[in-house]
């Protein structure tokens, strides 16, 4: 396993306000490069918050359609190299197969830089549909999500400057949340915290402090999920896809305000049909 790191660092700047100038000390977070191995290749490098890797590992592995289930991971090692984390992610036989065969189809001369995948078409992967979920949320538990998120942030308090994502279940609140610099990590996170924990995505709703990229709905949908909730604003293509997904994208949660961009039949009260 890698050595503990620590997520925060504490600097000294000049801090410049109304009344003047002074030396003062902030807690800044870290980030290191964080490599996902498979059967010894790098498939993919993140610039990630060096914490809870193996949730991350477990995550990515399913977000990004490597495996199908938790149990086609044979083993976890996580490296600390100094410079960065090396997490060796070990499949069982016909996961490894599986794996190996995609790898073989992706090679060749093209890649798009998107979070290390190899081909435009691998970025624009047919999304899960989670359209035959019969999940409501009233008005109030969109509103109540995003105000528990905030309080289950601890890097956030002490930086300001970390993304999270979480997951709530009526009635429960907030039941798991993970916080990282980028916003898909965080997210990957939260995905192996659920599987490691056994919660069925499609029993609750996905609530990120980010804005909603495609890859926020399809990484949402990978995790079972029929509702993404946003304090920031979706893409053109994120809306679409939602859509295609059979999701719930809601956005712009701001206090009691926020709007429904896909399937608002979900939402059963105080939400009128949005209107492109």
């Amino acid at each position: 396993m890698a050595a503990r790191r620590r997520a925060t660092t504490q600097i000294s700047r000049l801090a410049h306000r109304a009344g003047g100038t002074a030396a003062a000390d902030r807690m800044v977070p870290e980030e290191t490069p964080v490599a996902f191995s498979f059967a010894g290749t790098t498939h993919a490098v993140m610039m990630a918050s060096p914490a809870d890797f193996e949730d991350f590992a477990l995550g990515f592995s399913l977000t990004e359609g490597i495996i199908a289930a938790p149990d086609e991971i044979e083993a976890i090692e996580v490296e600390d190299h100094g410079a960065g984390i090396d997490i060796q992610i070990r499949l069982k036989d016909q996961a490894n197969t599986r794996f190996e065969a995609r790898r073989r189809r992706l090679a060749g001369p093209v890649g798009c830089g998107l979070c290390g995948i190899e081909s435009i078409e691998e970025a624009m992967r047919s999304v899960d549909a989670v359209g035959a979920s019969k999940l409501t949320l009233e008005a109030d538990d969109i509103i109540r999500s995003v105000k528990l998120l905030s309080k289950v942030q601890p890097l956030h308090t002490e930086t300001g400057a970390v993304h999270a994502a979480g997951f709530y279940l009526p009635g429960k609140g907030v039941v798991m949340a993970r916080e990282d610099v980028g916003r898909h990590n965080a997210l990957d996170k939260l995905a192996g915290a659920l599987a490691k924990a056994n919660i069925d995505g499609a029993s609750g709703a996905v609530v990120v402090t980010s804005r909603v990229s495609v890859e926020m709905v399809q990484k949402t949908a990978a995790i079972g999920s029929a509702f993404i909730i946003a304090v920031s604003a979706p893409t053109a293509l994120a809306i679409r896809t939602a859509q295609e997904a059979g999701m719930t994208l809601v956005a712009l949660v701001r206090g009691d305000d926020f709007d429904v961009f896909t399937h608002p039949d979900r939402v059963i009260s105080g939400v009128t049909q949005h209107v492109a």
